[in-house]
């Protein structure tokens, strides 16, 4: 057996923190079309949805509140 019984062919599941490492660099744009395409066969899309909303929002609510402060001054 290879490895403690291993399958080095299977494809490991990706945690939420992955997904949310993979949302950050697409909002930047920053991200190598290798590294984009292996992550994303081992991405779960329900995650990537989520994440991308949260950021979305995140972002959006952040421009809001920037904006209020610099009109308020």
């Amino acid at each position: 057996m290879s490895e403690s019984g291993k399958n080095k062919d299977a494809v490991p599941t990706t945690s939420f923190w992955r997904s949310i490492k993979l949302v950050s660099w697409s909002f930047f744009g920053i991200r190598k079309s290798s590294e984009s395409q292996e992550d994303m066969a081992r991405v779960n899309p329900f995650h990537i949805i989520l994440v991308g909303i949260a950021g979305a929002v995140i972002f959006v609510v952040g421009l809001i509140v920037l904006v209020n402060w610099v009109v308020a001054k």
